[in-house]
């Protein structure tokens, strides 16, 4: 591991207080609070601490937002709101070399779109298309018992899922039903979730640090909805290295 990275993350720590009590510490530098993959991994997290409360880790995040940005995701995702910190722009994300995404000049919005089309974000096109055809190597989103509201009018059971598809894997429309949930919610708070439309591109990371502070994992995302090296299974580096 490069010193000075190691270094720069160090300093992360100290200057966010990102200090926790936990063995393990996972840094995750969002891109804007209002990005698709923002609410989806910070969903994913909060889901993947209430269900591995015995895991000795400590989960921090940082994004590009406001305060009623930040109050407003919380609320939406769960995630503490007490592990997050939103800063005004993505100067800690350049420090890092945190890939800023698709950059033609035309602005934060033509970017965004060309990069969801495939344009420098390779594998975006592939992730949306498994949100509709499913996938059976990865895990359900709902269960039969959750209640699911797309767009304020149209309502339903998760219990829908298993009658027509089944149970155990991913099933068809289900990534899309519940990305559709994230966007109709950013989409209501635009204001609030997206500080300057210029940060729409930047990417995110992740850093998983053990009890000396040193990175023992690292990921940085290049693509729109690829903010795990794995999606099928976006926290699996978790599991596979925290052990039970």
């Amino acid at each position: 591991m490069n010193d000075k990275f190691q270094n720069d993350i160090n300093n992360l720590v100290e200057e966010f207080n990102f200090k926790g009590g936990g063995d393990f510490k996972l840094i995750v530098l969002f891109g804007l609070l209002g990005d698709f993959d923002s609410f989806e991994y910070a969903i994913n997290l909060k889901n993947f601490i209430d269900n591995h409360q015995d895991k000795n880790i400590d989960v921090f995040a940082l994004a590009i937002g406001n305060q009623d940005g930040k109050e407003k995701f919380c609320n939406f995702t769960g995630f503490s709101k007490e592990n997050l910190i939103v800063v005004s722009d993505n100067q800690i994300h350049n420090n890092l070399k945190i890939s800023r995404g698709l950059d033609t000049g035309l602005g934060g919005w033509i970017n965004m779109l060309m990069m969801l089309s495939g344009i420098n974000s390779f594998k975006t096109i592939k992730e949306v298309i498994r949100g509709y055809t499913g996938d059976r190597k990865a895990k359900q989103i709902y269960s039969e018992l959750d209640n699911i509201e797309v767009l304020k009018f149209l309502k339903f059971s998760g219990n829908s899922f298993r009658q027509v598809f089944g149970d155990g894997y991913l099933r068809p429309f289900e990534l899309a039903t519940f990305r559709l949930n994230n966007m109709n919610e950013i989409i209501q708070n635009w204001g609030d979730y997206i500080l300057h439309e210029k940060y729409l591109p930047q990417r995110g990371a992740s850093f998983l640090l053990n009890d000396k502070n040193q990175i023992i994992y690292k990921f940085f995302s290049r693509d729109v909805l690829g903010y795990s090296s794995n999606m099928r299974d976006p926290l699996g580096f978790l599991s596979n290295l925290i052990k039970e």
